[in-house]
């Protein structure tokens, strides 16, 4: 489709752009996921644990304060994917996470 092209909107009952009608539901789709105090976060910060928390199969507990650099979404609402030396497919609850500002 180009820009030119008009689709109908079932939810508005409308004729729009479809560029525009695809937006609005990327928009609608889109997770969005907060830290323990509220932040919202987004792939690529750098998150403190404000816990300890043992990592389970790793045999391994990471420390609270521990910075956690680039993280990434996995499209759970409480769930993100990190990064650390030594474990592998770390996931965390964005609960036990600030984000660093």
């Amino acid at each position: 489709m180009n820009d030119q092209d008009y689709v109908y909107d079932e939810e508005t009952g409308e004729w729009m752009p479809a560029a525009e009608l695809a937006v609005r539901h990327a928009e609608a789709e889109r997770v969005e996921v907060r830290d323990a105090v509220g932040n919202i976060l987004i792939d690529g910060d750098q998150v403190t644990l404000i816990k300890d928390l043992e990592v389970k199969g790793a045999g391994q507990t990471l420390r609270r304060g521990t910075l956690i650099k680039s993280i990434r979404l996995t499209g759970d609402t409480q769930e993100i994917d990190c990064k650390y030396d030594g474990i592998k497919g770390l996931v965390l609850r964005a609960e036990f996470v600030r984000k660093r500002t």
